[in-house]
């Protein structure tokens, strides 16, 4: 068990950069980026980008320097290295996403950059282009092409506060006003206020309902590393929120999500996520290490979980 790093050659931000990772887990490596006060935005999936200032510094708190070939030999053989295919993709890569989806919409463009420019807001983290990204290539691994279902995907967190509930309603709200300008009959429109709604509490009762909930929990069936780039960013959210309270919202939603049975709607998203979503969820709920007064479960409408 050991943290490593390898000496600062990557160019960045006017400076070089090391690459500190584990051996064992995750879970060490985060331990020694607390320990070494390191900001959590420099993790990236696998690993912490570290300035070439702080290499000596690691290496008196425990990181033993290793060559990169040794670095990454060392990540590969632990389970932990995540290929460019698995990860979350960049802000530039997730608007290419978005304006593939919405091409096959036949909508003006003008209500695609409206809703667009909402999803790029400076204060969101887990919540932004990446999400809508991230949904938008999960209806596509659940074969759904039905427009509805993906114009509900682009309005569900297109408003957000981070208020239960609220960010819904008001998200809902909105499709149902700006679609009325457009032809869509009103019928549809009512739907698609509908499946937005819905994820406020991922009980769907129809069968476009499940293939919405299932995209949008898709993050959790992720691979590890990926699944804690969305923790992470998630926390970057609710950054506002102290450690103590954190620890015990997010406990209640991970027992919350941890109780639902099934977690995901549809058979294939079942077959895709289900199990690593679990063992995702039981992992972070593990290192939380809740205290035992803690209610079962979430309220309705908790949406710590993203």
């Amino acid at each position: 068990m050991a943290v490593l790093i390898d000496p600062p050659r990557w160019p960045a931000h006017g400076t070089l950069f090391s690459h500190l990772v584990s051996d064992t887990s995750l879970e060490e490596l985060h331990a020694f980026a607390r320990l070494a006060e390191l900001p959590p935005r420099a993790f990236d999936h696998d690993h912490y980008d570290v300035p070439t200032s702080r290499y000596d510094d690691l290496i008196s708190l425990g990181a033993i320097p290793v060559t990169e070939m040794e670095l990454i030999r060392a990540l590969t053989a632990s389970g932990l290295r995540v290929r460019k295919p698995q990860k979350a993709p960049t802000r530039d890569q997730a608007l290419a996403i978005a304006h593939r989806s919405w091409s096959y919409l036949a909508l003006p463009e003008e209500i695609r950059d409206n809703i667009l420019t909402r999803w790029q807001e400076p204060t969101r983290h887990y919540h932004d282009v990446r999400h809508l990204a991230q949904v938008l290539a999960a209806l596509g691994s659940l074969a759904c092409s039905d427009p509805l279902v993906i114009l509900a995907a682009w309005f569900h967190d297109a408003i957000y506060d981070g208020v239960p509930g609220q960010d819904e309603e008001a998200s809902a709200q909105l499709a149902e006003t700006t679609l009325r300008a457009t032809r869509l009959p009103a019928a549809d429109i009512t739907e698609i206020g509908q499946l937005i709604r819905m994820t406020a509490t991922h009980t769907p009762t129809t069968h476009r309902e499940a293939l919405l909930s299932d995209a949008d929990l898709s993050i959790l069936g992720q691979i590890p590393g990926r699944y804690h780039v969305y923790v992470r960013d998630v926390r970057l959210d609710y950054s506002h929120v102290t450690d103590d309270d954190w620890s015990i919202g997010r406990s209640q939603v991970l027992r919350h999500l941890l109780a639902k049975d099934p977690l995901f709607h549809t058979e294939l998203a079942r077959d895709l996520w289900e199990a690593q979503a679990r063992h995702n969820l039981t992992a972070e709920l593990q290192v939380l290490n809740p205290p035992t007064h803690l209610p079962p479960s979430a309220p309705q409408g908790s949406t710590l979980e993203g």
